[in-house]
Order: C-alpha cells, then structure tokens, then sequence
C-alpha cells in the first residue's frame, strides 16, 4: 500500500503533463479565456513563436517517464524547470496563483519521495 501511494505524485504529475500537453495539438478540452495584459502578451508571444509547441512536446515526453518506474527520478528533474516557470507566470504575470502550486507540491513530494535516488547529484 506505501509503494502506491508513493507513485502517486508521479502518476498524478504524469497525467497531467500528458493531458494539457495533448490538448495543445488535439483541442479536446474546453477552451479557456485568453488571458489579457502582459500575461496574454507573453502567452501570444510563446505560440506564435512555436517555442509553446517544443515546451508541450517535452510535456508528453517527461509525463510518459514519469510513468516508467526506471525514469520517473529524470522525469522529476526534467520537469522542474517547467514547473517552475509556470507557477512564475501565474504568479508575476496572472497575478494569480493557479494549478502551478499543485504541481509544485507534487513535484517535491515525488522528488522527496525519491530523494534516495539523488543523493550522488547532491555530494
């Protein structure tokens, strides 16, 4: 029962990564307003650009080897710089706080969970 429990994050942090990461090439969720201000500006600027299309395509990749037990502890680094970018967005340019706090926490907990496995990066 602990070994589910401590693959939850990643499971979790998985499907979402897949499931907004499809939806940008797919469209199968609802659409959402379009933000305003300097967050639709900047948002405009990464899809027009097609740097958003490389950023969801490392989406999918990094959510499927989080589901890979051999991969997941990759997944968890590989992810954070993403994770991070998306709760500053929220943060700095939405002003408001968004799923990226979610995906924060189970960022840390898996990575905490997992901590054994990092322990040679960090000595």
């Amino acid at each position: 029962m602990k070994q589910h429990i401590q693959q939850l994050p990643a499971y979790m942090l998985g499907l979402i990564f897949i499931v907004f990461g499809l939806d940008f090439f797919l469209h199968f969720l609802p659409s959402q307003p379009s933000a305003t201000g300097d967050a639709g500006t900047f948002a405009g600027i990464l899809y027009t650009s097609g740097f958003l299309a490389f950023v969801k395509v490392l989406e999918i990749s990094i959510g499927v080897s989080l589901w890979i037990p051999k991969t997941r502890a990759l997944g968890y680094i590989l992810i954070a710089p993403i994770v991070l970018n998306i709760v500053l967005f929220e943060l700095f340019l939405v002003h408001q706080p968004g799923i990226g706090i979610l995906l924060l926490v189970l960022n840390f907990v898996g990575i905490f969970i997992n901590k054994h496995k990092f322990k040679s990066i960090i000595q």
